[in-house]
């Protein structure tokens, strides 16, 4: 059974080569990490498993690819990437890798956060174009963090904030208890939170979920951070939202469209900080990625 990298980047290239082990089913790793959905044929050239990084595989393209068998996803978020259930009558199972970024996440939810609350990201691009500008910042110390979903993640997220002396309230679909969180209904997380964080995974039950008319029972003045997936939160009015000043800050790593447009509606309001789908971005996370990956190989071949 043969396997390919289809969309591999440099660095993430340079870990599968080094992870590799004896007997592990040969892999070829394509390093173009630029690849069309259409190149998927030519690209997997019969092998039977592709690990993909980022590249939508749509269900016309995979009935074209007849002996793809097992789509290695590397992450969550195959969903905004190809149709699972598609696939599947297909006779093609994805395996999804859960985990290996939490603490990555984590530590950027938090960073966009504190970033928000302080205004950095706009102080720094106006005293770049020589304005002295001086905001007051949110004093974040006592102050209540909402969390819209709890896994890991959000596991990660709580155990810093608390760490620095918020306090922390959650919602999550199914019942979860987490030392020194409050478990409550969405409505009260949504109204009474001063930072709120999206950590949910994207399906048919969470896709657009944060409705405008949840947006509007946000507390006024709160900080919205999501580096969990853009289709959660209806974007038009979270920008409305924004520029009314109903939400005073936004920190986003996700978007519905990527690459962002240049001239998209986010780039040109001032109090949104913008980070590049990069949250799960660190070498440690990568490692933690390529590895389980590898180990979904070993099983498939395994049976």
């Amino acid at each position: 059974m043969r396997g390919v990298f289809v969309d591999a980047n440099e660095s993430l290239a340079v870990i599968m080569e080094r992870l590799e082990k004896p007997g592990d089913p040969r892999m070829r790793i394509n390093r173009d990490a630029d690849i069309k959905p259409e190149h998927y044929p030519a690209v997997l050239d019969g092998a039977e498993i592709a690990v993909v990084d980022h590249t939508a595989l749509p269900t016309e393209v995979a009935k074209a690819c007849t002996s793809l068998k097992h789509v290695v996803f590397l992450g969550t978020g195959a969903r905004s990437y190809m149709n699972p259930e598609e696939l599947a009558e297909l006779g093609i199972s994805v395996h999804l890798i859960k985990g290996y970024g939490d603490t990555a996440v984590a530590e950027s939810a938090i960073a966009l956060m504190w970033s928000s609350a302080r205004v950095i990201a706009q102080m720094d691009r106006e005293m770049r174009a020589g304005n002295w500008l001086r905001e007051d910042g949110m004093q974040l110390t006592g102050k209540t963090l909402g969390l819209v979903g709890f896994g890991g993640i959000a596991a990660e997220v709580a155990r810093i904030a608390l760490g620095s002396g918020m306090k922390v309230i959650a919602w999550n679909r199914s019942p979860k208890t987490y030392p020194g969180i409050d478990f409550v209904d969405l409505d009260t997380v949504l109204a009474t939170s001063d930072v709120v964080s999206i950590h949910l995974l994207l399906n048919d039950e969470t896709r657009g979920m944060i409705t405008r008319e949840k947006i509007a029972k946000l507390k006024p003045g709160v900080i919205l951070v999501n580096t969990a997936r853009a289709a959660i939160v209806d974007e038009a009015a979270m920008i409305d939202a924004l520029a009314s000043g109903h939400i005073r800050h936004a920190g986003l790593d996700v978007f519905n469209t990527e690459p962002l447009p240049k001239d998209h509606p986010l780039t040109k309001i001032p109090n949104v900080t913008l980070s590049a789908h990069s949250a799960f971005r660190t070498p440690e996370a990568s490692e933690n990625l390529i590895d389980a990956a590898w180990e979904h190989c070993r099983r498939i071949v395994k049976g």
